[in-house]
């Protein structure tokens, strides 16, 4: 029998990257200290507390975990975490269509409209105070779509997005999007030959020179999906320049100014790719793109994004801190 990993599964990554034992991935814990204070006493009372959404009189919802505040679906709309906030600091997270947004969804060779959030949704409060977001099938939609945004801790936010196929549909993908703040001029993500000598893994800058437009794939498979055809439907095709591939779907924005640092995150078995522009093109934006299989009739599939906020914290904190994640959360 063989008993090799699958190249794509958790197990495999975590062989490749090697955890280091003991870590405990806690972003809340680190984000209510930064260099800007001391979270007020108020705050630090909140941490200990489940987070939870809460109705807002525009028809979204609004949450405030004593790390972060702002909104989900403000005024109704099928958008993300909006005008969210860090206490601690002051400093603004988000900008244009905010973070853990769903964007662009193909299957081969189409595209369902300009992206899930033009689509009619609706959602509705859990009792464990998550939000549940239904988006119905329609003619040209063969598949029945849903979203739970819910709290991990004080400063993390997890995307579960859900998808049922109605008929056979190829290389099915949901492409989510978040936009940060101006602030958050570094970006990197994770790919496994960050230093090409030796073959060493590390988060690479999206610098300028790489490209405007760039994406981390995560093996072969995942450069024939990316380059099926799909980004070069009109309107606004998109020719990506891929990078090395992922050593893990990690991606990070910082905050020069703040010393923040924004990370997402999702399990290697989810996301066939990591996108972005080079960290100062003016959208300020990072995408992961979902599921990237095939699915049959009545076949469903879940996919998980973690999106979390912790002080200043260096690249090998950060990585540790995922393999962390990866083997023991998400």
């Amino acid at each position: 029998m063989n008993t090799r990993p699958h190249p794509n599964s958790r197990r495999a990554f975590l062989k490749r990257t090697s955890v280091a034992a003991g870590l405990v991935w806690a972003p809340a814990l680190v984000g209510a200290s930064v260099q800007a204070g001391e979270a007020p006493a108020a705050a630090k009372s909140a941490v200990s507390s489940k987070p939870a959404f809460k109705p807002s009189e525009d028809g979204g919802f609004e949450f405030d975990t004593g790390v972060l505040r702002g909104r989900l679906r403000a005024a109704g709309k099928s958008l993300g975490l909006s005008a969210v906030v860090h206490l601690p600091s002051g400093a603004s997270l988000d900008r244009s269509n905010g973070l853990l947004s769903h964007y662009r969804v193909f299957t081969t060779g189409k595209r369902y409209g300009g992206g899930a959030w033009d689509w009619p949704s609706q959602a509705a409060l859990r009792e464990d105070g998550s939000v549940e977001v239904r988006w119905p099938n329609a003619p040209d939609r063969p598949f029945e779509f849903s979203a739970i945004y819910r709290w991990i801790n004080p400063a993390t936010c997890e995307l579960e997005t859900r998808v049922r196929a109605l008929v056979d549909l190829t290389g099915f993908e949901s492409f989510a999007a978040s936009y940060f703040d101006k602030d958050f001029d570094s970006a990197s993500v994770y790919v496994q030959d960050r230093v090409p000598s030796d073959h060493r893994a590390g988060l690479l800058a999206a610098e300028a020179t790489l490209g405007p437009w760039l994406m981390a794939p995560r093996d072969t498979e995942a450069v024939q999906l990316i380059r099926d055809g799909r980004w070069k439907l009109e309107p606004n095709p998109v020719d990506w320049v891929m990078l090395p591939p992922l050593a893990g779907p990690l991606a990070v924005r910082r905050s020069r100014k703040s010393g923040i640092v924004a990370t997402l995150m999702a399990r290697p078995e989810d996301c066939f790719a990591v996108a972005m522009p080079h960290q100062t093109e003016g959208h300020y934006s990072v995408y992961f793109s979902l599921f990237g299989r095939s699915l049959k009739a009545d076949e469903q599939q879940v996919a998980r994004l973690r999106s979390g906020v912790v002080g200043t914290t260096g690249d090998t904190e950060l990585i540790r801190g995922y393999e962390k994640c990866i083997a023991s959360e998400i």
